[in-house]
């Protein structure tokens, strides 16, 4: 990527951040050029451009993975970035998880792991803390739609069968798969959620509600681990 001092309007037009993006598409646009359009404006008094800034931001925390998991306390520490400039990169961080896990469509059949994992995952794998979800589903295996039952700490989700259990009850639901993220990154399972697996399963039997899977999201790839498909359930 060629790089030219000076702000970017003074820059030639097939080089501007914008004007790459409405000639060639977002796709063609590297994270740092994408970033400054976001940004839009550089740090004036040490004469930096947006993108110069972005990539100052890109190269300090590691990728937007990172910028995602910062804090606005963290991003303003940054020479050139205030609260507007934060919450804005926080937003469009926010927005692209929230397009890449979409709702799926009412009513969409549920017939492996990867189903909600695709969904999931970009929702949770970049959490500081576990959230322990609940998928309701009909007769049919399709999802009815999803409810958190606990949020934990850094290291621990509290969960307790009856409170698993009871937006199942109130949705009439036929079958439920339990899901929450590990902080780590690492999915698999530790002795309290075979544990808690065990009797969450337990539970289903005495309410009526068949417990299909407890998924356990991480990241990378795989990235997730399916107590039905590993036999632990």
């Amino acid at each position: 990527m060629t790089h030219y001092p000076g702000a970017i309007k003074e820059w030639p037009e097939d080089e501007r951040p914008r004007e790459r993006l409405m000639k060639l598409g977002a796709d063609t646009l590297s994270e740092a050029q994408l970033l400054a359009i976001v940004l839009a404006t550089g740090e004036a008094s040490s004469g930096q451009s947006a993108l110069d800034l972005a990539m100052h931001l890109v190269h300090t925390f590691g990728g937007l993975r990172a910028l995602d998991a910062a804090s606005i306390t963290e991003l303003c520490q940054t020479r050139g970035i205030g609260p507007a400039k934060a919450t804005t990169i926080k937003a469009a961080l926010e927005l692209g998880k929230r397009l890449s896990g979409e709702p799926p469509q009412r009513h969409l059949k549920v017939t492996c792991p990867q189903d909600l994992v695709h969904y999931f995952q970009p929702r949770l794998q970049h959490l500081r803390k576990e959230v322990f979800k609940a998928v309701l589903l009909n007769t049919k295996h399709q999802m009815l739609k999803d409810v958190t039952v606990s949020e934990g700490s850094l290291s621990a989700s509290l969960v307790h069968p009856r409170e698993a259990f009871l937006p199942a009850i109130k949705e009439s639901a036929a079958a439920v798969i339990f899901l929450h993220n590990h902080p780590s990154g690492d999915p698999t399972p530790s002795t309290e959620d075979k544990e808690l697996t065990l009797r969450l399963a337990e539970v289903g039997q005495l309410v009526g509600i068949s417990v299909l899977d407890h998924i356990i999201i991480g990241s990378g790839t795989p990235g997730y681990l399916s107590f039905r498909d590993a036999g632990l359930l």
